[in-house]
This record gives C-alpha cells, sequence and structure tokens, in this order.
C-alpha cells in the first residue's frame, strides 16, 4: 500500500475563523473532529481532525490578532499541524472595509506571522481592487497604499501577491441600491489591463510575482511578455514542497475552475449560518450587514 493522501482544511473561505472563531476552532482540534454543514443543501458531515488525517491547515483572514494572540498557530503545529496563511492586507478605507484594523496593525501582524510560522507560507491577498463613486461623484479606488504594503511584504520576504477585480453579486447590488451616496464602477478592460501591468512592474522590482484569483478571460488579454499568472490560494504543489507527503493535485470541483481558480482540493470547515463574518466589508457576498456579538463563540 501506497502513502495515504491526506486532506487540506480551508479555514475559511465562508468566514473569518482566525479573526472571529478561534476559540471554537481550536475546541474542534480537541475533539479531532469537524462538524461540517453544506452551504447549499444544508446536509451535515463530520469530517476528523487529526494529523495523520490533515496535511495543511489554510488560514484566511484580515485580522490575525485573535489567532496570535492566542498562540494557535505554535500550539497547532506542536500538535502535528502543518500550517499555511492567505492574509488579505487592502488599503486602509473604512468605508469598504469598516471592521478592520488599521493598516499599521495588519503590517505588524504580517511580521509576526513571517517571524514565526516563514514568508514562504504566506500569501498576500489583495483582493478586491475596487473603484467606486461617493456622494461628490469623484471615482475612487482602494490602490492608494498598495505601495506600501508591497513594500513591507518584500522587505518581509513575502514572494507572491494574489488579487482579482471586484466581483458583481446580486447581493451586493442589492445591498448598493438602497445607498444614494455609493455606487462601485466597473473601469474599461484597457484601463484593468494598464493597472495590472503597472502593478507587475511595482511587485516585480520588489522581488514579487502577481497572481491574478479567477480572472481567465482578462489573463488571456495581457501581453506574451507578461509574467502575471493564474493563482491558487489552496497551493496544494507548494504545500508539497513546503511539508512533503502527498496531496491530491485535482483541483477543487467546488469552485470556480471555469474562471480560472488554481485551488487543489480542501475541506471549508466554516458556516455563512453558523460563523457569520462581521468585517462588513461592503464588497463581500459573506456580508452579514450586522454588528459583532459582544463575545464570539
Amino acid at each position: 500500500m501506497g502513502t495515504p493522501i491526506r486532506q487540506v482544511i480551508s479555514a475559511s473561505r465562508r468566514t473569518d475563523i482566525p479573526a472571529f472563531y478561534m476559540a471554537w476552532f481550536m475546541r474542534q482540534i480537541r475533539e479531532k473532529r469537524f462538524k461540517i454543514i453544506n452551504p447549499y443543501n444544508r446536509r451535515l458531515s463530520i469530517f476528523p481532525a487529526t494529523p495523520d488525517r490533515i496535511h495543511t491547515i489554510v488560514f484566511w483572514s484580515k485580522n490575525f490578532a485573535p489567532f496570535l494572540a492566542l498562540d494557535c498557530g505554535r500550539q497547532l503545529q506542536r500538535e502535528g499541524y502543518n500550517l499555511f496563511f492567505n492574509f488579505t492586507i487592502n488599503s486602509e478605507d473604512h468605508l469598504l472595509e469598516p471592521h478592520v484594523p488599521p493598516l499599521d496593525v495588519r503590517l505588524r501582524q504580517l511580521a509576526r506571522l513571517c517571524q514565526h510560522f516563514g514568508p514562504e507560507c504566506i500569501n498576500w491577498r489583495f483582493d478586491p481592487i475596487c473603484f467606486y463613486h461617493t456622494d461628490d461623484h469623484s471615482l475612487n479606488d482602494n490602490l492608494h497604499d498598495f505601495d506600501i504594503i508591497a513594500e513591507h511584504a518584500s522587505k518581509l520576504g513575502i514572494q507572491r501577491c494574489i488579487t482579482s477585480f471586484r466581483d458583481d453579486y446580486a447581493k451586493i447590488r442589492k445591498r448598493i441600491a438602497a445607498r444614494s451616496d455609493f455606487s462601485f464602477i466597473d473601469p474599461s478592460t484597457t484601463d484593468k489591463r494598464s493597472l495590472i501591468l503597472n502593478m507587475e512592474k511595482r511587485l516585480t522590482d520588489l522581488s514579487l510575482k502577481l497572481e491574478l484569483c479567477c480572472e481567465k478571460k482578462f489573463l488571456a488579454l495581457l501581453p506574451q511578455t507578461s509574467k502575471v499568472t493564474g493563482s491558487a490560494c489552496i497551493p496544494v504543489q507548494l504545500l508539497e514542497e513546503l511539508f512533503g507527503g502527498h496531496l491530491s493535485m485535482q483541483k477543487d470541483s467546488g469552485q470556480r475552475i471555469a474562471d480560472g481558480c488554481g485551488c487543489g482540493r480542501s475541506k471549508d470547515i466554516g458556516s455563512y449560518h453558523l460563523h457569520p463574518c462581521y468585517h462588513n466589508c461592503l464588497f463581500c457576498y459573506a456580508n452579514p450587514s450586522s454588528p459583532p456579538p459582544k463575545e464570539m463563540k
């Protein structure tokens, strides 16, 4: 018999577990199982949470403060779990992302993650790129701190920046339609192309690689000289290189493969219903449009 293929836990595309639900997550680790509710048919399944079954835990967050304060990462490593991080750090914009910490706080968190776990284990996600009008009809975007973040990430040894343009979900259109002081703008393809090439040049100068998430059609419009590629936020080949072992190289059929998603297979253990995300980002499909409770479960 060959070496068994272990699986990847995604924690989580559906919510921000490191920011709001680390106590719950660590309880499930101690119980050695996760109860997973399918967001489409509401069926419950049980997933074993032991190191012999889990190859890597991939954490997604905009705020790793609780994760770091509780020293969860090193606890998990001592138990035998490999860790990888998708850290979304966008420009400071209180209109688009009202409940994320100030940028300098998030950059210090990035430095601590690099120190404890290594920059090779971190994807910096600047996502999504947004353009919008406010009540004074001025055109705004969320790119104003991009160079600051890129320079900081480069000095720490981060190797990848993953980005995409804002998706126009029906839930977001409905949310914005109720406002008279705000509207999202979708730039022309020519403007987007120019923007991405400028971002690529800036990042190349800093020894950072630019990758696009679920932008397959747009990637095809870039010149052949461009080194921008598609991305994999669950990068199974890289996880094997970092941690050894064996992982399935098949893409995750539950993700947007047709749009260019390169993510490998994983088990996402978050829940839109049970674990609402309270960052309340204006562009996010998971926004519950309600304030966080005083104590998170």
